[in-house]
């Protein structure tokens, strides 16, 4: 039963899969059919984009030959104008070299016609100075001597006033011949000065360094003028700073600490505090130096403390003279002076060096620099002659010996001698200024320099206006001039300069 059952149940799935394989091949005809179709379709669908896209290519490549062919066109148009232009200029080129050869044509006839002017007005001078020497009844040498001897006779005045202030200058000499050996001694010692002034200007790399230097909300040049006791003025002066101070010790310190904090770049309270600190311990340095130098240069051996006092001299002024170079030059005329009269120089050196030592300290210490300068002078050792001729150079105690009475003479002979002490800048200016505009008030003076500080005066004249003999009369009025309208110390040596150029380029 089970076997004929299993058999059964084979034979009907053999039927089962024989049917279903049947039914899928009859399905798949008409399935081929239908795809046949769709590929049909879509090739005809391709022919027919194919012929859209021929028919766009050749609308287009009619279009770009249309545009090449009116681009063709308005460049032709463009050359056309272009060569009628060329013609035109050719055209006004050709005119323009017959209107020149016009004009060289006229040009060569003026010429011509100059050259026959300046003929005939040679011949209309000589008859003119002809018949000028026939009315007047002088030759051009007759004109010439007479006015040679105006000038002379001018020149006579002029040299015996000369000679008459150099006789009575003798005279005065004369009656002075005690002032003999002073006068010697100046002749043998002179020293130039610096003016020293209240102000000191800085350099900036560049405008950026002032806003460093101020800082945020002026913090910084606040913290520098407290730490320098300067005044710092950033002002609209292009890439400088001004310190001010009475102080030249303060104004040093502040120039040194900011010239560093410059160079560095980093500006800011604790860099300000650190420079201006190692600037005074420069400064400290450089006060001992020069007062050691100082001393050197005269042979002479001091204290420690009188030597860094005498350096600190180099930033005192007194009425612009340096106190430092009047130290010097006192010293250097007493011993000129002790030379001559036969007295002992090296005391008279010593003590006309140390006589204003307490100049450097007279802000600290009471009283007149005189005493003060003979007291720090005992102090530190010095002989009793040194002290004394110290004490009495301005008489604040009675001098007592000859070295005393030279101690005041070198003194006041450095203080009182002409340009020892500055004249104000306001008057020089103004001196120099005046000199300039006397000279150029002569009508054939072109220009006027004031030279050597006010010692010579340059002056340029028009050439075609003044010939070599009038510019040397020119020269001695200016000077006539000079000595009647102005006061000048000295002399001033009065240079006129003639001067024709003539230029031509090569090419």
């Amino acid at each position: 039963m089970t076997s004929v059952s299993l058999t059964t149940y084979i034979g009907f799935a053999m039927s089962l899969v024989a049917a279903i394989a049947i039914g899928f091949l009859l399905g798949g005809i008409p399935r081929r059919r239908k795809e046949e179709k769709i590929l049909e379709a879509a090739h005809e669908e391709a022919e027919q984009m194919k012929k859209e896209e021929l028919l766009e290519t050749r609308q287009q490549i009619q279009t770009m030959r249309e545009e090449a062919e009116e681009r063709a066109k308005r460049r032709e148009e463009e050359i056309s104008r272009a060569e009628e232009r060329l013609l035109r200029r050719e055209d006004r080129l050709g005119k323009k070299s017959t209107y020149l050869e016009k004009i060289e044509d006229t040009l060569r006839e003026d010429e011509e016609e100059l050259v026959k002017l300046k003929e005939e007005g040679v011949q209309l001078l000589e008859q003119g100075k002809a018949q000028l020497e026939k009315i007047a009844g002088w030759t051009q040498q007759d004109a010439r001597d007479q006015l040679l001897k105006v000038v002379e006779a001018d020149s006579q005045r002029f040299f015996s006033r000369r000679i008459g202030e150099i006789e009575r200058r003798a005279r005065d000499e004369a009656k002075q011949r005690a002032a003999h050996v002073i006068a010697t001694a100046i002749q043998r010692y002179a020293a130039e000065y610096v003016e020293e002034n209240t102000v000191s200007s800085v350099p900036l790399p560049s405008e950026e360094f002032k806003g460093r230097i101020i800082g945020r909300e002026g913090r910084n040049i606040k913290t520098f003028e407290a730490l320098t006791g300067v005044e710092l003025l950033v002002d609209d002066t292009p890439e400088m700073v001004v310190l001010s101070c009475f102080h030249p010790l303060r104004r040093e310190v502040a120039g040194m600490a900011l010239r560093r904090l410059i160079e560095d770049g980093r500006i800011h309270p604790a860099q300000i505090e650190e420079k201006v600190q190692r600037a005074k311990g420069r400064l400290a340095e450089r006060i001992q130096e020069e007062g050691r130098k100082a001393a050197f240069e005269l042979g002479i051996e001091l204290h420690p403390e009188l030597a860094t006092l005498l350096g600190r001299l180099k930033y005192r002024t007194s009425y612009g003279q340096n106190q430092l170079a009047h130290s010097l030059e006192v010293s250097g005329i007493a011993k000129i002076l002790a030379e001559e009269l036969g007295v002992d120089a090296g005391v008279a050196k010593r003590a006309g060096l140390l006589h204003d030592i307490g100049k450097a300290v007279d802000h600290e210490v009471d009283g007149p620099h005189a005493l003060i300068s003979a007291d720090l002078a005992r102090r530190y050792g010095e002989s009793k002659e040194v002290v004394e001729a110290i004490a009495a150079h301005h008489e604040d105690v009675d001098p007592s010996s000859v070295l005393d009475v030279l101690i005041q003479a070198a003194d006041t002979l450095s203080a009182a001698r002409p340009g020892a002490r500055q004249e104000t800048y306001e008057r020089y200016v103004q001196r120099l200024r005046d000199l300039e505009e006397l000279c150029r008030s002569f009508p054939a003076v072109q220009e006027a320099f004031a030279l050597q500080a006010g010692r010579e005066v340059r002056v340029m004249v028009h050439p075609e206006r003044a010939s070599d003999d009038i510019s040397a009369k020119l020269a001695y009025d200016i000077a006539r001039a000079i000595e009647e309208e102005l006061n000048y110390p000295g002399e001033i040596k009065v240079n006129v300069i003639r001067q024709t150029q003539f230029t031509e380029s090569a090419k």
